[in-house]
């Protein structure tokens, strides 16, 4: 019993310490604005929530292209493809809520079935009447989920290193492992040092040398964005356990892309989604990691290019 009690007060005392070095308060969304927000970046209200968004190129395309980023990502991740895309085809890529500097869900639901209803009418108000929906990560789940829950909408499908399997990888970002433990998940809101965000990164990315200072301070400075950190410990909390035998109903053409040194999502996975998605591509990338779009954008944008001209 003493030894118990001397050792949650030494804990006590660590966390104490760490709490007083590296207490990190929200950052508003106008503080954040200037460098994270600029043109052709603006603002729509969806369902209540204020959304950061992109909206580029050509307005009269018939299929545009629909890019979702991944869990404490942004729309800057698509900032490669979107330049290189934007001359033939109208891109929109956007915060989902509770990431970058979109608003949060004001019913605290982060459940996958609310995302595709933001989805739905995310795209009617941007009076998109079908588009290929591209994704990354959780991004992607919310890709493949929109394309199952409402077919009409989606003509082509692109997942990137996508969730869907109940698999781990073999090491995840160890702030997602964090924010599956109640007694960590208070850490993540109120304490989260440049360092401890950089750390994560390098897990996401196939080759860690990529990682300028300018994209980690991003990653750093919008996961701060008052509410962020709220809301992905809240995703983490309600995330459920996707059916993954509903991707066997996916029908339109589909290109699957992977990088081979993803440890967050295994690339295993990348096989099932191709075996249970009928006629799709696969393409994996061995050089590269969890966010392929974004580590390589020429590499990976060549792939995607490839499919769009079929």
């Amino acid at each position: 019993m003493k030894k118990a009690l001397i050792a949650l007060t030494v804990a006590f005392g660590l966390v104490a310490t760490l709490v007083g070095m590296e207490w990190t308060p929200d950052r508003s969304v106008d503080s954040l604005r200037i460098r994270w927000a600029s043109a052709p970046s603006r603002f729509v209200t969806i369902d209540g929530v204020p959304i950061h968004l992109r909206d580029e190129g050509p307005g009269n395309d018939p299929d545009p292209i629909v890019l979702i980023h991944g869990t404490a990502s942004s729309l800057h991740t698509w900032a490669g493809w979107a330049a290189a895309l934007n001359g033939q085809h109208r891109v929109v890529s956007f915060d989902f809520p509770g990431a970058g500097l979109s608003g949060q869900f004001p019913d605290d639901d982060y459940r996958i079935e609310h995302f595709t209803h933001f989805m739905e009418d995310f795209l009617d108000q941007l009076r998109i009447k079908h588009a290929t929906l591209v994704g990354n990560s959780f991004g992607g789940r919310i890709a493949w989920e929109t394309a199952v829950a409402r077919p009409e909408l989606v003509d082509r499908l692109v997942l990137i290193d996508s969730t869907g399997y109940p698999d781990e990888g073999e090491a995840p970002p160890v702030v997602f492992r964090m924010a599956k433990i109640p007694v960590f998940r208070w850490l993540i809101e109120h304490v989260t040092p440049s360092s401890f965000i950089k750390k994560n990164l390098v897990q996401a990315y196939g080759d860690p040398r990529k990682l300028t200072s300018d994209l980690v301070d991003r990653y750093y400075e919008l996961f701060l964005h008052a509410g962020n950190r709220r809301a992905f410990i809240l995703q983490f909390e309600q995330d459920s356990e996707a059916d993954s035998d509903r991707i066997k109903a996916i029908a339109i053409p589909t290109l699957i892309m992977w990088g081979g040194r993803d440890h967050v999502v295994p690339v295993a996975d990348a096989d099932r989604f191709h075996r249970d998605i009928a006629h799709s591509q696969l393409v994996i990338f061995s050089e590269l990691g969890h966010v392929p779009q974004e580590e390589n954008p020429p590499q990976t944008l060549k792939t995607l290019q490839d499919f769009l001209a079929r």
